[in-house]
């Protein structure tokens, strides 16, 4: 059964994403076709770079990268959670995903956005980076807008639900087909 990780890329206080990645993780849950799990970036306490060697080496000194390291290795798969944040995503996701290297090498990442129109650009910004980590990243995606899934607390439109589902079959596909490439 596939891993697959759900990153939720703002550690901004008061941030919807919390919101977004327990909605994500329970109807994902229910499917019972992979385990599921949020990690929050919080958690890890990257702040800047501070890892004296390239990431690709995987030569970590400092413990914080180390269990990033082992929580992302421990991973098939993702469907990063990220707002979007003057046109692109947050700089600690983008940090995040810049402290390793193989560790993002042949797995396959969704997305689901938030913000004023749903975030297709962080997402297309996620793309290109991914790819340059070999990251797959499949076609469909969630947009979540804050003018109409977020006017009373969180509530989706119902069709996000159908199109999350979309996101986490091509997810598994994927996942799967690149299984061989992980070892």
């Amino acid at each position: 059964m596939l891993k697959v990780g759900i990153i939720l890329g703002s550690t901004r206080p008061g941030r919807n994403g919390e919101a977004v990645a327990h909605w994500v993780r329970d109807l994902a849950a229910k499917r019972g076709d992979a385990e599921y799990e949020i990690v929050d970036l919080k958690d890890y306490e990257l702040g800047n770079i501070d890892e004296p060697e390239h990431p690709a080496t995987g030569n970590y000194q400092h413990e914080h990268t180390k269990r990033w390291s082992a929580k992302i290795s421990s991973l098939d798969a993702f469907v990063i959670v990220t707002p979007e944040y003057n046109n692109s995503y947050p700089g600690a996701l983008k940090n995040a995903l810049d402290f390793l290297y193989g560790e993002w090498n042949n797995k396959v990442a969704g997305f689901v956005g938030y913000g004023v129109d749903g975030a297709p650009r962080a997402i297309s910004h996620l793309r290109h980076v991914l790819g340059l980590l070999s990251v797959a990243t499949v076609s469909n995606q969630v947009g979540l807008s804050i003018h109409t899934d977020f006017t009373d607390g969180f509530a989706p439109a119902a069709m996000h639900e159908d199109r999350l589902n979309g996101v986490l079959d091509q997810i598994l596909a994927w996942g799967s087909a690149l299984q061989p490439l992980r070892g």
